[in-house]
């Protein structure tokens, strides 16, 4: 009924499209547009860890080497680094918009891995993280224990272990972080008067944990090459890293003339505490 009032008076449906069609283009010419939309630039996330230095020293020694190195990427816009005295360096590279994340994390890990060279033994050990994020967050949550039976230290071993992961696995997340550093850690006070006293420096003591705490490979018995054939191979094994504080204090410093030991916890105390305070 509707389309046969139009199809019987086609000059008046004529008119009729000729007005929506002009109301559409004055509208269109009306729309407000937006001269610098808020866009986020894709972003690559650059951390390391140089425990027991200072703010200068990790700037210096750390930051330094990799801002060199990372400078020049494809597409990089700037970059914003940063050095704190608790040993840890953070370094946010942005690039332009429509960059690939992936491609842009991809070309920043090799740069600094032919940065890695210059930086100190410590960090080599450590690592330097390399990620993608994104400057917009989307949620922070924050945990707690209710009753007070866990430090907070415990609610961040739990996050770390229970949480964490399954928030990365969500489709969309980029990247997911517990903020605080509060990860378990065997803690080494060392006394100053007493490795005075003693005539040891950190350094020994360091060797010391490192030589004692480590897995060895010890071999096998039975496997060639062998003088007489064995039906049987067997695997030695051993204790190798220390699992609790008391394994730790017993570690051997130094052997003195008349054959008893020096004990690191003869020199410091030994506990666990937290990664960073």
């Amino acid at each position: 009924m509707f389309s046969k009032f139009f199809i019987e008076r086609p000059v008046f449906a004529s008119v009729v499209a000729i007005i929506i069609s002009l109301a559409g283009v004055i509208g269109l010419t009306n729309l407000p547009i937006e001269q610098y939309p808020s866009l986020t630039p894709p972003t690559v996330k650059v951390s390391a860890t140089y425990t027991g230095a200072d703010a200068q020293t990790i700037a210096s020694t750390v930051a330094s080497p990799i801002e060199d190195a990372i400078n020049g990427a494809d597409n990089m816009i700037y970059m914003d680094s940063t050095s704190s005295s608790s040993g840890t360096m953070s370094l946010t590279v942005y690039f332009d918009i429509g960059t690939d994340p992936d491609q842009a994390t991809i070309d920043v890990n090799n740069r600094i891995s032919a940065a890695t060279a210059k930086m100190p033994d410590a960090v080599k050990k450590l690592g330097v993280t390399v990620r993608k994020t994104s400057s917009a967050t989307l949620a922070a949550i924050s945990m707690y224990s209710n009753d007070g039976s866990m430090s907070a230290v415990d609610v961040y071993n739990y996050i770390a272990l229970n949480v964490l992961d399954e928030l990365k696995r969500v489709p969309g997340v980029g990247d997911a972080n517990a903020i605080g550093n509060r990860n378990y850690s065997l803690r080494i006070w060392l006394k100053p008067d007493l490795l005075n006293k003693f005539g040891i420096t950190a350094t020994d003591v360091i060797s010391a944990v490192n030589d004692q705490n480590a897995q060895y490979a010890i071999g096998k018995i039975g496997e060639e090459p062998v003088t007489q054939k064995s039906p049987y191979v067997y695997s030695i094994t051993m204790q190798g890293r220390l699992q609790n504080p008391s394994e730790f204090e017993n570690i051997i410093l130094r052997t003195n003339d008349d054959g008893s030991f020096l004990r690191l916890k003869d020199i410091a105390d030994v506990e666990i505490g937290s990664q960073q305070y």
